[in-house]
C-alpha cells in the first residue's frame, strides 16, 4: 500500500510491482504525478515542477531506471546544447554568463570571463566529482560500498567549499546559481547537495517535451499492467495500528485499505499526524522529526506567449539581482533577489516559444496570513499580492529582456499555498528537509521506521528533486525487498 501518487510513490510501486509485489497506490489528487503533475492553462500545458532533468543520457542511472521499468520510450525529453545549458543574467553589472555542459566545457565556459581562476575552476570542478564518489548509490552501486568515513568537504558548507577554491567573489556567486535548485543556506547547506546537483547537471540537461505528465502515466500503466491498482481523488486520513503494526488506512470518504506493507510518499510529519496511535512511534523519533525545518517554497508564473513574439530559449536562464544575495533567495526583505526561467519545448518546438515558466523562491513567511485559507477562497488581498508579485517579476524580466511585456498573451500564478495545496508538501517545500551541515544524519531520514512494516520514500528522504527522489526509491524498495535486489537489476542497462 502506497501513499501518495508522486514520483516518489510512482517508482516505488512501479518497480515493486515489477518485482511481483501486489501494489495498491491511493493519491489525494484527481490524477497522480505530485511533481510530475502537468495542467492546461491558456490553450498551453504547464508542468508543476520537474522543469529540469538530469541523469537520463545513456548510462547515467535514470536512463537505466526507466529502461529496467520499460518506460523510456513513453516520454519525450529536449536534451539541452551542451555548449550553453544555463545562462546567467546579474542585474547588479548587467552582466550574462554562458554556461556549458560537461566538465571541459564548464570550465572552459566560464574560463572566458574568468581567465584568472581557470585552474581554481579545474580544481573546483575535481573537488565536486571527488565528494560525489562518495556517495556510490548516485552511480547506482550497492549500499554496500559506502565509505566508512566521509572526506572534510562532504559536510562542509557550500559557500565556505566554493570559497576554498575560487577566489573571485563574482564567480563564487555565478557558481552558486544553482542553489535555487536546492534551496540552499549559508552557513547551513552542506556541500555534498552542491555537489550532487552539479555533477547531474554537468552531465548533461534535458526538458519535458510536451508535459511531464506523460512520465507519471507511464509509471502508473507499469502497475496496473503488473496487476497493482492506482486510486486516484482520495485522500489517505488516519493510519490504523494494531500490535505496533499498521493494518490499514482509511480516506476521507471513509474508504479503508488494508495491506501487509506500507510505503508513505507523504511529508513525515504529516504522516505522523494521521497515526490513529501516534505512541507507535518512539517519542524520541517524533521529537526528531517535528523539529527538522522545511526548505523553501516558491511563487510561479506561467506565461502564455503571443504568437511568433519570443524566440524559443534552449537552455535555462537565471535571473541575480546581486552578487551578493545568492544566499538569501526567497527572503521578504530582498525579494525578488532571483529566479529561474525557461520556455518549456512542445512537439515540433520550432523558432518561437509558445510559453514560458517563471520560478522564484519564496519563503512561507510571505503567505503565512493566509496559511488558513482554501484555494478559491483567499480574498481579494491575496488575489492583489500575487498581481503585484507578478508585476515585480516581470519588472526583472524587462531588464534581460526589454519590451518582454508586449509578448504576453495571459499570466497564472502560483504561490506556496498552492504548492501545499496541490502537491502537499508541507509549507510549499520545494526541497524537503533543510540539510544542515552541522547535524547532515539527523537532518537525513531513513527509508526505514520504527514501525516495521511501514517505510518512507519522497523528497524528504535524503535527496530531492527528479533524480534524488528517484534514486530514494530504489532504496526504499530495497528495504522491503533485500539490499542490492534493484540494483543489481539496472546495472545491466547501459
Amino acid at each position: 500500500m502506497i501513499i501518495g501518487g508522486g514520483l516518489g510513490g510512482l517508482v516505488s510501486g512501479a518497480l515493486l510491482a515489477k518485482e511481483g509485489v501486489r501494489v495498491t497506490i491511493v493519491e489525494k489528487n484527481p490524477v497522480v504525478g505530485g511533481g510530475l503533475m502537468s495542467f492546461s492553462r491558456f490553450g498551453r500545458v504547464f508542468d508543476t515542477g520537474m522543469h529540469v532533468v538530469g541523469g537520463l543520457n545513456p548510462g547515467w542511472n535514470m536512463h537505466r531506471l526507466f529502461s529496467y521499468l520499460g518506460v523510456i520510450d513513453r516520454f519525450e525529453t529536449e536534451p539541452m546544447p551542451l555548449n550553453c545549458t544555463d545562462s546567467v543574467y546579474v542585474a547588479e553589472d548587467a552582466a550574462t554568463y554562458n554556461i556549458a555542459a560537461t566538465a571541459e566545457g564548464f570550465i572552459a565556459s566560464l574560463s572566458q570571463y574568468f581567465p584568472h581562476q581557470h585552474a581554481n575552476l579545474v580544481n573546483y570542478v575535481d573537488a565536486i566529482g571527488r565528494i560525489a564518489s562518495q556517495m556510490p548509490f548516485f552511480f547506482l552501486h550497492s549500499l554496500r560500498e559506502l565509505p566508512r568515513e566521509y572526506c572534510d568537504e562532504f559536510n562542509m558548507p557550500v559557500e565556505r567549499f566554493i570559497a576554498k577554491y575560487i577566489t573571485d567573489p563574482k564567480l563564487q556567486a555565478v557558481l552558486s546559481y544553482i542553489n535555487m535548485f536546492y534551496a540552499g543556506r549559508a552557513n547551513c547547506t552542506p556541500a555534498y547537495q552542491h555537489a550532487i546537483i552539479s555533477t547531474i547537471y554537468l552531465g548533461g540537461q534535458a526538458r519535458f517535451v510536451g508535459g511531464s505528465h506523460h512520465l507519471a502515466r507511464a509509471l502508473s500503466d507499469v502497475v496496473t499492467s503488473n496487476g497493482g491498482t492506482v486510486v486516484t481523488g482520495q485522500c489517505v486520513e488516519r493510519l490504523i495500528t494494531h500490535d505496533g503494526r499498521i493494518t490499514a488506512v482509511e480516506t476521507a470518504d471513509g474508504s479503508r485499505y488494508e495491506a501487509d506493507c506500507f510505503v508513505s510518499d507523504i511529508a513525515p510529519d504529516a504522516l505522523l499526524g494521521m497515526l490513529d496511535n501516534p505512541r507507535v512511534m518512539p517519542k524520541a523519533y517524533r521529537k526528531r522529526v517535528g523539529a527538522l525545518k522545511h526548505s523553501g517554497s516558491a511563487f510561479t508564473l506561467n506565461i502564455a506567449l503571443r504568437k511568433s513574439s519570443f524566440a524559443y530559449l534552449p537552455h535555462t536562464g537565471y535571473f541575480m539581482a546581486r552578487y551578493s544575495d545568492v544566499w538569501n533567495h526567497g527572503h521578504a526583505d530582498n525579494w525578488p533577489s532571483g529566479f529561474l526561467y525557461m520556455t518549456p519545448p512542445v512537439e515540433n518546438q520550432g523558432q518561437w516559444a509558445e510559453k514560458m515558466m517563471v520560478t522564484v523562491p519564496m519563503d512561507w513567511s510571505m503567505v503565512e496570513k493566509w496559511k488558513d485559507t482554501t484555494v478559491g477562497h483567499r480574498g481579494d488581498d491575496y488575489k492583489q499580492w500575487k498581481r503585484q508579485c507578478a508585476d515585480t517579476v516581470l519588472g526583472c524580466l524587462e531588464s534581460v529582456f526589454p519590451g518582454f511585456g508586449n509578448t504576453i498573451e495571459a499570466i497564472d500564478t502560483a504561490s506556496p499555498l498552492t504548492i501545499r495545496d496541490y502537491v502537499g508538501y508541507t509549507y510549499g517545500s520545494m526541497a524537503g528537509f533543510m540539510k544542515d551541515y552541522q547535524s547532515v544524519s539527523m537532518s537525513m531520514m531513513s527509508t526505514r521506521t520504527k514501525v516495521p512494516n511501514l517505510f518512507l520514500t519522497g523528497q524528504n528522504i535524503h535527496l530531492h528533486g527528479f533524480c534524488g527522489v528517484s534514486l530514494t526509491a530504489i532504496r526504499t524498495c530495497e528495504a522491503i525487498l533485500g539490499m542490492d535486489t534493484i540494483i543489481n537489476k539496472l546495472n545491466r542497462y547501459e
